[in-house]
């Protein structure tokens, strides 16, 4: 999995039209194996954009969960803990 796509749900706010689109687009760019499609290409690679953010929302809206929200700033927190863990390990 691309490690820029983010996890969308149980967040407090939810997830905004934005980071799902940009969630789509590193979806897509990953499976198109370029960052910026050929103009060729521009019109299928919008296309699947689109798409994949509308399957996105919809999955988002329709999840359910008994957990307890998260919160972004919490999430970030525990990512640069992890990140210094590996990086002790890896210096070490």
């Amino acid at each position: 999995m691309c490690r820029s796509i983010r996890t969308l749900h149980n967040f407090v706010p939810p997830a905004t039209e934005e980071e799902m689109r940009a969630a789509a687009l590193q979806y897509v760019r990953k499976v198109a194996g370029v960052t910026r499609p050929s103009q060729a290409n521009a019109p299928a690679f919008d296309e699947a954009v689109q798409a994949v953010t509308a399957a996105t929302r919809r999955l988002v809206r329709a999840l359910v969960t008994s957990a307890p929200p998260k919160t972004r700033e919490a999430e970030l927190a525990r990512a640069r803990e992890r990140w210094q863990r590996r990086s002790a390990r890896a210096g070490g």
